[in-house]
């Protein structure tokens, strides 16, 4: 084989990698209903999203995503926008069990251990012993009474556009936060500040047993 077929095979065949790498994308950027909201969830795996440390903690039952034992975080690294996402809209449904912790993370990334250091988290927690509620931009602006209960799906949904976090749960708005140009942070929250990354569910401890569904994102200018 001559030096020239060789790299011409090579050439080709990266052609093809990306072609297919491409139509993926679109793919799943074709899952997007009329109004540009996308699953992000099947109901039916755990595909598109990794786990970090626990990785067992999280699982798939009766077509919901539970989170239930030791401290685990789940990434979405699936397709949708290659789970990089600025300014967007969030919804899912979420419920727990009484004495649960757990949060939404966004704006995060993917790390193996410990909580995750980038980004902010949208508390979920309606009577766990932290008196930080659902509904709350944890350690930035709390909410004490949550909207929501246990044993009882509950809406949440998350905007983030430019500077602005808006947190909704059952339809009340708990948070609308501008981060300002220099915000004020505890020194391991250094990295809790706007800029982009992926989302990711919380299991917070072995106590807490969490599930969520209808896991949508739309996209936004």
């Amino acid at each position: 084989m001559t030096y020239r077929n060789f790299a011409s095979i090579v050439a080709s065949a990266a052609i093809v990698a990306v072609c297919i790498a491409s139509v993926q994308f679109a793919q799943a950027e074709e899952t997007a209903d009329g109004e540009g909201w996308i699953s992000l969830f099947d109901g039916q795996s755990l595909d598109g999203w990794t786990a970090s440390e626990n990785k067992s903690t999280s699982r798939v039952e009766d077509g919901t995503l539970v989170c239930k034992g030791d401290r685990s975080h789940l990434f979405y690294s699936g397709p949708a926008h290659d789970h990089d996402f600025k300014n967007f809209e969030l919804k899912l449904e979420a419920m727990m069990l009484p004495g649960s912790n757990s949060g939404v993370y966004f704006h995060t990334q993917y790390q193996e251990e410990g909580w995750p250091e980038h980004g902010y988290e949208a508390q979920v927690n309606n009577s766990h012993e932290d008196w930080r509620r659902t509904g709350s931009l944890y350690a930035v602006e709390d909410v004490r009474e949550s909207p929501a209960a246990d044993n009882e799906w509950f809406d949440y949904h998350i905007i983030v556009r430019g500077k602005q976090i808006t947190l909704i749960v059952n339809g009340v708005t708990t948070v609308d936060y501008t981060e300002p140009a220099d915000p004020p942070r505890l020194p391991d929250m250094r990295e809790r500040k706007l800029s982009h990354g992926t989302i990711a569910l919380q299991a917070h401890d072995p106590r807490s047993v969490v599930y969520y569904r209808n896991i949508r994102i739309k996209p936004l200018p």
